[in-house]
């Protein structure tokens, strides 16, 4: 693979901590990102933001004003992990897709493939910018942008199950599945908005354990134990 956009887990980053960031494991995921750069490897990362915000949870806030709080929380998140990429080396660089002062730079395609191409990990901070849109869409959407040739999915859970392996301990594991698949049995992997950018723009997916020893580096050579969701 040349190019890849790495959704991280805001959840996944927390560690055991659950909330706020877990430093080692953070750093440990930018040694991994340091490895496949160096390698060669052109690399966009997408960051949720629920380790500090689950806004969907609460029935008092308005459903906007919810997603943006969750909005900042995953530029805070890229901010915090941007830093630590950098203290292990790595250039980078972040962008929003709505201006935030000096903190970073305002999304544009033709800027984002420039900064890959002279070598630097960008960060896609802000979702898309607006409400009613999750995460997955933003990562699919700035995935089909800067023409990545896979999303790499880092999550707390290690790929798609056929039921929620939290509830159901007999629940079955695919090794691969179509996205019409996930769309049609409504597995949850993403949102339908999303698994349906998905299709229509032929962008398959690994979803895999973050958790897992060198899980991200496996997964860019083609080791995963997750999921390959194909289109």
């Amino acid at each position: 693979m040349k190019r890849i956009l790495l959704k991280l887990s805001g959840e996944a980053l927390a560690g055991e901590k659950e909330m706020g960031f877990d430093e080692p494991t953070i750093t440990a995921v930018a040694k991994q990102v340091k490895e496949i750069v160096d390698s060669g490897v052109q690399a966009g990362i997408v960051i949720g933001g629920g380790n500090f915000w689950r806004g969907r949870t609460s029935k008092t806030i308005d459903r906007t004003k919810a997603d943006q709080i969750g909005m900042l929380a995953t530029v805070m998140n890229c901010i915090y992990v941007s830093e630590i990429f950098r203290s292990v080396g790595m250039d980078t660089e972040i962008f929003t897709p709505f201006q935030c002062a000096s903190f970073t730079e305002l999304f544009s395609k033709d800027k984002a493939i420039m900064a890959l191409e002279s070598g630097k990990v960008i960060f896609f901070a802000g979702g898309i910018g607006h409400p009613y849109f999750s995460t997955d869409m933003g990562t699919v959407l700035r995935a089909v942008e800067i023409e990545a040739d896979m999303i790499l999915s880092a999550r707390a859970v290690d790929g798609v199950y056929d039921s929620d392996p939290k509830l159901n301990k007999d629940a079955k594991k695919f090794d691969t599945i179509s996205i019409i698949e996930v769309i049609d049995r409504k597995l949850g992997v993403m949102d339908l908005a999303a698994a349906v950018l998905c299709m229509e723009n032929k962008m398959p997916m690994t979803i895999f354990g973050l958790n897992e020893e060198n899980s991200i580096i496996n997964t860019v050579r083609g080791n995963s134990n997750g999921t390959v969701i194909t289109v």
